[in-house]
C-alpha cells in the first residue's frame, strides 16, 4: 500500500500521528484558482508516483487526482464520496472512476458505477468496535472531565465543495460563543483565526483524540457537516448550522432526529436549539435513536475492508 496525502487542515498531522507513511504532494490552494492549480500540480505528481509504485487499485476520497491518473494507466479505482453540493467535481471524476462508491443516504443523480453502503464515512473510525471515549483524555485539552462543556466548530472556506455556503461572520461568531458560556464552558475548534474576543476559547491538545472531547460534550454547535455528524453518531446533541445540507445531515436529522439543522440567517433558532440540548435531559431518547441508528447501520471499516478486497 501507498498513502499519498494533501497538506490540508489537519490531515497529515493525523497521518503522523497514527503511525501512517504517507507522501505529501500538494498543499490545499486558495480559493477556486488555487484548488485548479494545486490539482494541476498534484495529478501529474501522483501520475509518477503511481508509474513507479505500480499499484493495482486506486483508493481516495472525492478522486479528482486518482481517477484520471488511473483511468490513463488503465487500472481500476474506488471512489469514496458522500457530499452531493460538490457538483463540478463530481461531474468530472465520478465519470472517470470505475466505482463510485456512497451512503445509501446519498441524494445526488444514481450512476451505473455507483455502489452504496448502510452507514457514515464517520462510522469507519468512530463506529463502536472502532472507539471507545476516554473522560480521562479530557484533561490533555485543559477539560475538567467531569465539568460540563460546550464544543463549537467553525470552518474555512476554501474547500470545492464550499461553493455557495455563507460562513458566519465576526459577530455572529461572538454571539454564538458568547451565548452558549453562559451556561457552561465553550470550546472552539476552528479552521481559520478566531476574533480576539473569543479567541481564548481556542481548543488544544492532541489533534487525534479530539473526538474524545466531543464524545462528552453537551453539545456541538457549529459550520462543519463532518463534525455535526461525528458528534451525532457518537450520540451528543448536534447542531449544524449551514446553507447547504448533505444526504447524511438530511437523514440524521429526519429520520434519526440526531442533528438540528439550521441556515447562517437561522442563528437564533440554532441557539435555541442548542441551549435547549444543554438544559434539557434528552439523553435518554437520544440514546435510543442513537442505538437505532447504529442497529441500522455497519461498521464501514469492516465493509470498506470486505469491499476493497473482493473489488482488487
Amino acid at each position: 500500500m501507498f498513502v499519498t496525502s494533501r497538506e490540508k487542515d489537519v490531515t497529515t498531522v493525523l497521518l503522523d500521528a497514527y503511525g501512517i507513511p504517507h507522501q505529501t504532494i500538494s498543499h490545499q490552494g486558495s480559493g477556486s484558482g488555487g484548488l485548479v492549480a494545486e490539482w494541476a500540480a498534484r495529478t501529474p505528481r501522483l501520475l509518477g508516483l503511481a508509474r513507479r509504485f505500480d499499484p493495482d487499485v486506486f483508493i481516495g476520497i472525492m478522486g479528482v487526482s486518482i481517477a484520471p491518473v488511473a483511468r490513463l494507466l488503465r487500472r481500476p479505482s474506488a471512489v469514496f464520496y458522500d457530499t452531493e453540493v460538490a457538483k463540478r467535481t463530481n461531474s468530472m471524476v465520478y465519470p472517470m472512476a470505475t466505482a463510485v462508491v456512497t451512503p445509501d443516504c446519498y441524494e445526488g443523480a444514481r450512476r451505473r458505477n455507483q455502489i452504496t453502503y448502510p452507514g457514515y464515512h464517520e462510522l469507519a473510525y468512530l463506529h463502536p468496535n472502532r472507539f471507545t471515549p476516554d473522560r480521562r483524555v479530557l484533561t490533555e485539552f485543559g477539560i475538567e472531565p467531569d465539568a460540563p462543556y460546550s464544543i463549537v466548530r467553525f470552518v474555512g472556506q476554501d474547500s470545492s465543495h464550499d461553493g455557495g455556503e455563507i460562513a458566519l461572520g465576526h459577530d455572529r461568531k461572538v454571539l454564538l460563543v458568547r451565548e452558549l458560556e453562559r451556561l457552561g464552558r465553550v470550546v472552539v475548534s476552528s479552521e481559520s483565526s478566531l476574533p480576539p474576543e473569543i479567541a481564548d476559547h481556542r481548543l488544544t491538545g492532541p489533534l487525534d483524540k479530539v473526538h474524545h472531547v466531543l464524545a462528552f460534550a453537551t453539545t456541538c454547535v457549529g459550520e462543519s457537516a463532518t463534525m455535526a455528524t461525528e458528534a451525532a453518531v457518537l450520540g451528543t446533541s448536534s447542531v449544524f448550522i449551514g446553507q447547504t445540507s448533505r444526504g447524511y445531515v438530511d437523514e440524521l436529522a429526519e429520520r434519526y432526529q440526531l442533528i438540528d439543522r439550521f441556515t447562517p440567517g437561522e442563528l437564533n433558532a440554532a441557539l435555541s436549539a442548542a441551549t435547549s440540548g444543554i438544559t434539557t435531559d434528552e439523553s435518554s431518547e437520544r440514546a435510543d435513536r442513537h442505538g437505532q441508528m447504529l442497529k441500522e447501520k455497519v461498521d464501514v471499516t469492516a465493509w470498506m475492508t470486505t469491499f476493497m478486497e473482493r473489488y482488487r
